[in-house]
């Protein structure tokens, strides 16, 4: 008999060793709770001239791109991934653990959630590839998650056939992934990003720092703009090495943070007031330049400022979290994390196409709703009720892959699979991210790109079920 989940997380809360650093946990589960938060608001559904519009709110209500420096919240993650991972490694160097050990076991809470994520979305290209040869055949298979991306819809109700369609849905729907890549590619540079921080302290931060800067400074100013896909490593290996000065105590005392606190801060509001840069932390179609795709500096400026004033809190949220509900609850949330991050679009999507297919368009209350009217954002508390509703039963019945791992008994394959397992895995999710599942040729989804993780995932091997470490 399963005991309730509040229930399970309570007694693991309780068997928390006294030494541990709950705020890194409270960091990692509260960033989560922000970034499904954002990405709910950030779409808005709406009537025009008899069409159902799906854009984002951000583009809608200009003075939203400000809040942004608060829902942004990518390089509090990194922050976070840099302590645990220093912390594991050093664990695992005093323990004399291999690299390849060490890394297998970081690499199956990341790579194992994301398998049966790939397994659906297979199913669902595959029924809209039959959708598209048969009329409306498969049509009700797919159309529950592609919702958010319908770029009209029939006298009848019924949504446009388009693989422009799935190709957007799909894009949204693995906007996560991109996180994947570039964070499995941290841990595996953390023996030598380590060994960086113990040789030269903070200048392994100001080093790529200062990499980012000249980086935009080419990208932007002379125009190349390849370049500036360099950033996905300069910016976030930065903010990672903030995260092994925080472990180590060298950040220093609250005063201190707040130093830091308010020199991200202006920074980042003189690089927004008199650089290129736009004002929001995401990417908003209408404006030529993005901060976020690809990274910019003004990313670098906002997490050191994120990190200083959430490191100056530390000492008294570490009080809070002594005991009482907010440590369970950080628990719960932390056992979850990969399957909340995962799936949380498309619930978006399913909740999305359900508001399409129950009440039509016609007299679609919902849809009338424009957004940044008052009327929509009194509406916006039940649209996140709505979507935490639907996106209970996916946690539900994928939350146990976040439990599959590395079996202790057994040895770890080399670290070569490993490496070549990660590179399938990070090639595969990029080209997801960035051009959906559709292809123009047979079989009408990208097979390739959708089938190289599970190969990734058998070169790295993992196991059968062993208890859960909510730290990893």
């Amino acid at each position: 008999m399963h005991l309730p989940v509040w229930t399970q997380a309570a007694r693991l809360a309780a068997q928390t060793p006294p030494e541990r650093n709950r705020y890194v946990d409270l960091l990692r589960a509260a960033s989560i709770c922000i970034v499904v938060l954002g990405h709910w608001l950030v779409v808005a559904l709406f009537i025009m001239d008899g069409k159902v519009i799906a854009t984002d709110a951000i583009s809608q209500i200009r003075w939203t791109r400000w809040l942004t420096w608060l829902f942004q919240v990518m390089p509090v993650f990194f922050l976070v991934g840099g302590y645990v991972n220093a912390l594991g490694w050093q664990s695992a160097q005093r323990g004399q653990q291999g690299y390849a050990s060490w890394l297998a076991r970081r690499l199956q809470r990341l790579i194992v959630p994301l398998l049966p994520f790939l397994a659906v979305w297979t199913l669902l290209g595959a029924a809209f590839t039959g959708m598209v040869g048969n009329g409306l055949s498969g049509f009700y298979a797919v159309s529950l998650l592609f919702g958010a991306a319908l770029p009209g819809v029939s006298s009848f109700g019924i949504p446009e056939v388009d693989p422009w369609m799935v190709k957007v849905a799909s894009q949204f729907a693995f906007l996560p992934a991109w996180f994947l890549v570039v964070y499995i590619l941290m841990v595996l540079l953390v023996p030598l990003s380590h060994r960086a921080w113990q040789r030269y302290g903070l200048a392994s931060f100001w080093a790529p720092a200062a990499a980012a800067a000249l980086t935009d400074l080419l990208a932007l100013g002379i125009g190349w703009e390849l370049l500036g896909w360099l950033n996905y490593l300069f910016v976030w290996f930065a903010v990672h090495q903030l995260g092994f000065a925080w472990q180590a105590g060298r950040i220093g005392g609250p005063r201190r943070c707040l130093l830091w606190a308010a020199g991200g801060l202006a920074a980042l509001i003189a690089l927004v007031a008199f650089g290129p840069y736009p004002a929001s932390m995401v990417s908003v179609g209408a404006e030529g330049i993005s901060n976020s795709l690809p990274p910019k500096i003004t990313l670098l400026a906002l997490g050191v400022g994120q990190a200083g004033l959430l490191l100056a809190l530390e000492k008294p949220a570490r009080r809070l979290l002594e005991r009482g509900p907010l440590w369970t609850a950080t628990v719960l949330i932390n056992g979850i994390i990969m399957t909340i991050f995962l799936w949380h679009v498309t619930a978006l999507e399913t909740v999305s196409a359900l508001i399409l297919l129950i009440g039509g368009i016609d007299e679609n209350a919902w849809l009338s709703l424009m957004p940044g009217t008052a009327a929509w954002w009194l509406t916006r508390p039940l649209w996140i009720a709505a979507l935490t509703v639907v996106l209970i039963p996916f946690v539900a019945a994928f939350t146990r892959f976040e439990r599959i791992g590395q079996p202790h008994s057994r040895a770890a394959p080399p670290a070569w699979r490993l490496l070549l397992g990660c590179a399938l895995v990070c090639a595969s999710l990029s080209v997801l991210t960035l051009r959906g599942i559709p292809t123009a040729t047979w079989p009408g989804i990208n097979l390739l790109a959708l089938g190289l993780p599970f190969l990734g995932a058998a070169l790295i091997w993992f196991g059968p079920r062993r208890a859960p470490d909510l730290g990893e």
